[in-house]
């Protein structure tokens, strides 16, 4: 059985295709695999960072880049900059929409610190922040930036309602020098006697998101379909050239039929 056949343009247009796809499939689940470690690593990070000892913002701030701060707890001790506070709209947190308050607060060197102080359910209006000297828990975070295609606020304006944290349009809002990384904020030291009714932002589900490593079998599955249909298209057509008959199923006829009782 000659197998020249498989040399004809189809043929060969047939194999590059199946090539091709089969390269794509594994591509894309050594890409998916990548993103699983990636995401395991940044999970690793974030706990590792969340877990480490409250420090005091000063002797952190300055140590590293922000992305290398991001996530560390700090204590830090200010005075909200009055008259200034920013609703950041369309949000959602424990299945719940409302919006967040932001707020800058005025650190003992007159620099600002952006506080996210925390989520409210609805649209009622926002509870002003606590007045004088006030000592605070928080998250440090690292500026928001729009996505592909989202729309950015207008620093230069007046600002009361933001779409997110984004230090580059806080930054125009105050007089003061403001810091390059913003607060989550988690409680008040000490705790105050009555509470502002603001839900601490919700810690980021570091379990959530696109199930990679599932993503990765798939594609390799997929990509052993596409050669096992290949092998079978080869084997169809080297058995129609070959000129064997095809094999007649028997057929089991009762005795008293083939006795002609």
């Amino acid at each position: 059985m000659s197998y020249r056949f498989l040399l004809r343009p189809k043929w060969i247009a047939f194999h590059l295709l199946c090539i091709a796809v089969i390269a794509g499939m594994v591509w894309a689940a050594f890409w998916q695999l990548r993103r699983y470690h990636e995401h395991e690593q940044f999970k690793q990070e974030v706990n590792a960072r969340t877990n480490a000892q409250v420090v005091p913002f000063a002797s952190l701030i300055g140590t590293g880049s922000p992305a290398d701060l991001q996530w560390r707890r700090v204590q830090v001790t200010g005075t909200f900059v009055p008259d200034r506070q920013f609703e950041v709209v369309n949000i959602g947190q424990d299945g719940a929409s409302g919006h967040d308050a932001v707020n800058g607060l005025q650190l003992a060197d007159g620099s600002v610190l952006v506080v996210n102080r925390g989520f409210a359910v609805g649209a009622d209006t926002l509870p002003a922040p606590p007045s004088g000297e006030v000592t605070m828990v928080g998250r440090i975070r690292t500026s928001q930036s729009p996505g592909l295609g989202q729309a950015t606020d207008d620093g230069t304006q007046h600002l009361t309602q933001i779409r997110r944290v984004d230090l580059t349009a806080l930054r125009q809002q105050f007089t003061q020098t403001v810091q390059p990384v913003f607060l989550d904020w988690m409680e008040y030291q000490p705790v105050p006697a009555v509470s502002d009714g603001l839900a601490p932002v919700a810690f980021p589900d570091l379990d959530g998101g696109p199930p990679h490593l599932s993503y990765t079998v798939q594609w390799f599955i997929f990509s052993i379909a596409v050669i096992v249909g290949w092998v079978l298209a080869v084997r169809k057509s080297i058995g129609a050239r070959s000129g064997k008959p095809k094999k007649r199923k028997k057929v089991l006829i009762p005795e008293q039929y083939a006795s002609g009782g």
